[in-house]
């Protein structure tokens, strides 16, 4: 029994064995922020990379998400009662007028697999309710997603609010109909092609 089990089972995609694995290191009085560090958190990074080399593809990393989910979800309780060793605050949201998920889904999953506390406001989420969510939660980064050309704008919007408003919140913008061009035009402060990749951004942004 160790932490590398854990691994391993988000790696094969095995939610009742992530569960097991988790319970049984808890039991043994093991850290729960190395069980989050080197169990879950290392095995997303390398369901990344091997996203990024072209041996899993979307569908092997939303099983290996959901498998990571099912562990954060027996820390949660432990990881409230001290140092979670919480990178940082994300708000993410499909914005107003698209009602696309998957994409936003697996990011936001990997985004609670690399530590950082999300808030999934779901799709439809217009300016208002992406920041009302981020100040009440002192939110370090919000995350916008689009499929939908017609509803990029709504980011523009969003990113601009933020700017006259004075806020200090870094955004972030990504979509299949999203390019690096467009998140420098309207002012957003990262992008991703990949929800590995939106991770990695995340990183740098919240990088203390």
């Amino acid at each position: 029994m160790s932490i590398q089990d854990i691994y391993d089972a988000v790696v094969e995609f095995s939610i009742d064995k992530v569960v097991a694995k988790v319970n049984a290191e808890i039991a043994n009085k093991t850290e729960v922020s190395e069980i989050l560090r080197n169990g879950l958190i290392a095995a997303m990074d390398e369901v990344g990379q091997r996203y990024s080399e072209g041996e899993f593809f979307v569908p092997e990393m939303l099983m290996a998400a959901k498998a990571m989910k099912a562990g954060l979800e027996v820390l949660k309780p432990l990881l409230s009662q001290g140092d979670s060793d919480k990178k940082g605050t994300i708000v993410i949201g499909t914005v107003k007028g698209d009602l696309h998920d998957i994409g936003k889904n697996l990011v936001a999953m990997m985004m609670e697999g690399a530590g950082f506390e999300v808030y999934d406001l779901g799709v439809d989420v217009d300016t208002e309710k992406f920041l009302a969510t981020a100040k009440e939660k002192n939110a370090d980064v919000i995350c916008m997603s689009a499929l939908l050309t017609t509803t990029m704008p709504s980011m523009e919007v969003t990113v601009k609010a933020i700017r006259e408003q004075g806020l200090s919140y870094k955004t972030m913008v990504g979509g299949a109909p999203v390019s690096e061009d467009f998140a420098k035009k309207i002012g957003a402060d990262g992008w991703s092609t990949d929800a590995p990749g939106a991770v990695e951004t995340a990183r740098k942004l919240t990088a203390k």
